[in-house]
């Protein structure tokens, strides 16, 4: 799919250039020195593009200093200001970074007055080069579009083509565009739906493809990889991030792994493949538990979830950390792949399915303790879906799939959801995860689940 090239600081992404690999910083960005630490990590670990968090205009001198210091200790990596509702804060912070992430859509209710706003910021960006993200995820639509369309992948799409004819209509070029969900089968179709719809039109911007809220582990490796790897193999894709709720720099290689498979850098270890009444048989020589891991999850993902193979059974061995070579029939490893493969592609739930954002500077808490502290209480439930998330901001919208919510309020207060409405708030954190356990039991009883 030929796009356009958006120019971000020293980085082109789009057609003719390679896969562009980012991730956050979830250091609060009032943490100057943090932040900075944080980002030069990112630098050394690979990061082609580095994203923080400006909550608001009190930030702007946070992000001026955090981008004066990298500058001057020889980091060059273009900064991109990450904002949600407010367009003046947006507007302020432009001329301090290569690139700002916006959903245009909750700059005000009034339409008419978000497109205003929009334009004010268009014109700060053209002024100093600045690139725009249009970035719409699956909880975070707007009451307009899901009046229109549902909270579905073809009102994401629609969303998005909005602001696009926008762009187009200023002149504006420089602009790159994403649809996340937490949910794979949605977050692929939207982007398909976008894609195509961009191609009808003639005009096709580049894309940034991730599965948000991909949770943490080996689950959310695999998660993110069937997803946005079943769009690379399309050519859907100009740029990725790997959300995962550990330190970001450990996004980074599962990144890596995916720009050179699709750039034809990187190849899968799978040696023997046959295929039988949507039934695969393969077997892999992998040199380490993590590529037999992504490999297996870019092999099939993308069969899973169009439906086009139905069960996996994975053979063969991989090198352990010591080089010893381990049966992956034998070790159990190939039907733990096989499961979690088939719950990444929501063909098949063989435990609950964990929603959880990476975390960023609106955290007010131990987010990755706090998941894992779900994690290992609610691990025998089943069909139920937890969400975890770190502030009041997101949270609410993007769990949008979520039975249950665990969204971390600030001053060490949880809010607790079921479905989308808030049934317990200012919970202590260090009473949270037992209330939310208390009610997941109770509600289970009441309904026989």
């Amino acid at each position: 799919m030929k796009t356009l090239v958006a120019t971000v600081g020293k980085v082109r992404i789009g057609s003719g250039f390679p896969i562009v690999i980012q991730t956050m910083c979830n250091t609060h960005t009032d943490d100057i020195e943090g932040t900075v630490a944080q980002c030069i990590r990112m630098r050394d670990a690979g990061a082609e593009l580095i994203r923080i968090t400006c909550p608001g205009l009190q930030d702007v001198p946070h992000i001026r200093e955090i981008r004066d210091r990298l500058r001057a200790a020889g980091v060059d990596t273009p900064l991109v200001a990450d904002i949600h509702f407010s367009s003046e804060t947006a507007i302020a912070v432009a001329p301090y970074v290569e690139k700002v992430r916006i959903n245009p859509g909750n700059f005000h209710k009034n339409h008419e007055e978000a497109c205003r706003q929009f334009s004010r910021l268009v014109g700060v960006c053209k002024e100093h080069g600045t690139a725009i993200r249009i970035g719409l995820n699956h909880g975070s639509l707007g009451e307009r579009i899901t009046a229109l369309y549902g909270n579905t992948p073809e009102a994401m799409a629609r969303a998005a083509m909005e602001w696009i004819e926008r762009c187009i209509q200023e002149d504006f070029y420089n602009v790159v565009v994403s649809l996340k969900s937490s949910n794979t089968i949605v977050m692929v179709e939207a982007y398909r739906l976008l894609a195509a719809t961009m191609q009808e039109r003639g005009i096709v911007f580049p894309l940034h493809v991730g599965v948000t809220e991909a949770g943490n582990g080996d689950s959310g490796r695999i998660k993110s990889c069937v997803g946005i790897s079943a769009l690379l193999q399309e050519g859907i894709g100009q740029t990725i991030r790997v959300s995962l709720t550990e330190d970001p720099v450990r996004e980074l290689p599962v990144a890596r792994y995916l720009a050179d498979r699709y750039d034809g850098r990187l190849f899968s270890s799978m040696t023997a493949l046959s295929l039988e009444d949507g039934q695969a048989v393969a077997t892999y020589d992998a040199p380490s538990r993590e590529k037999l891991l992504l490999d297996v999850a870019c092999d099939f993902g993308k069969r899973l979830l169009d439906r086009t193979l139905d069960d996996v059974q994975l053979r063969g061995c991989y090198r352990d950390e010591d080089g010893r070579t381990v049966s992956i029939e034998d070790s159990g490893l190939g039907e733990y792949l096989r499961d979690e493969l088939m719950q990444a592609a929501r063909r098949r739930f063989y435990k609950p399915e964990y929603i959880a954002c990476p975390g960023c500077g609106r955290t007010m808490y131990d987010l990755q303790a706090a998941f894992e502290a779900v994690k290992a209480r609610t691990s025998h439930l089943s069909n139920t879906v937890i969400a975890v998330m770190g502030c009041i901001v997101n949270g609410p919208g993007e769990m949008a799939d979520a039975d249950w919510g665990y969204v971390g309020e600030g001053g060490g207060k949880v809010s607790i959801y079921k479905g989308k409405t808030a049934v317990l708030r200012h919970v202590p954190d260090t009473e949270a995860v037992d209330r939310l356990v208390e009610l997941i039991e109770q509600d289970s009883t009441s309904t026989g689940r």
